[in-house]
């Protein structure tokens, strides 16, 4: 498998609760050091690019806003290409108006557009019949992405792709992915980077998520067991990750040897 760039997920693979995983630190500079073309591209949606890279930078592992790609920018760029004007309702975690400049947010019904983000206490039972109800009025069902849960120090937590297969459910509407594992989302990082897909590996915890949806754009699975990865996660999939190391310190090597 030859490896000329590298895209890298960041919860479970590279850190963890926003600290830094064991070999993440040495891993990346080793990447820098061979002039590796990498990128971080994360479903994360309580930071923006801007504070993601400064938190990170803080805790030990150096980043540039430059290299990172979060779901967040993946919707802008869907909203501002294919809904410029859309009336849009967000439910997420954090604040990512900072990195959804150009798109109008709506604080309230009705709505062209309904996004949600990352599940928080906000996702309660209102909250979601509102949602619902607007989907069924016919608004646009938009998740930045698909993410069923986490793992955090206080162990797995429910993330919003329980929700948007709940109201896919419901609704009879099919949701707009704009992150992970949108195959537009891995388009445009590898298109980022420069390579080719065939030879551009995505490295996950997440088997369906990183690594399955990687494989089905056409890049190089590399499954992570760290994070929320389970003994059964191989056994419950129909085909295999393309690599499946046991941490991030061993991907250096990885990449040496492609």
């Amino acid at each position: 498998m030859t490896i000329d760039g590298v895209l890298l997920d960041m919860d479970g693979v590279l850190a963890m609760s926003w600290r830094p995983l064991p070999g993440a630190v040495e891993a990346v500079e080793r990447l820098r050091a061979s002039r590796t073309p990498f990128l971080v591209v994360s479903n994360t949606t309580t930071h923006t690019r801007l504070a993601f890279a400064r938190a990170m930078t803080e805790a030990g592992l150096r980043l540039d806003p430059s290299e990172i790609v979060t779901a967040v920018a993946g919707t802008t760029s869907y909203l501002r290409r294919y809904r410029p004007n859309a009336r849009v309702f967000l439910l997420s975690d954090g604040d990512p108006s900072e990195d959804l400049v150009g798109v109008d947010i709506a604080d309230a019904p009705p709505a062209d557009v309904v996004v949600l983000g990352g599940a928080s206490e906000d996702f309660s039972y209102r909250a979601m019949n509102e949602v619902f109800r607007m989907v069924m009025d016919g608004a646009e069902l938009v998740g930045m992405h698909r993410n069923l849960y986490w793992r955090t120090d206080e162990g797995l937590q429910l993330d919003a792709g329980a929700y948007v297969a709940g109201l896919e459910a419901a609704s009879g509407v099919r949701a707009t992915i704009c992150g992970k594992p949108s195959p537009t989302f891995f388009a445009e990082a590898v298109a980022i980077l420069g390579t080719e897909p065939s030879r551009t590996a995505m490295v996950g915890d997440d088997v369906v998520n990183d690594v399955l949806g990687a494989q089905a754009a056409g890049l190089r699975g590399v499954l992570v067991r760290t994070g929320k990865f389970a003994p059964g996660d191989l056994a419950r999939v129909d085909g295999p990750p393309d690599q499946v190391i046991d941490t991030i310190a061993d991907l250096p090597e990885l990449v040496a040897s492609s």
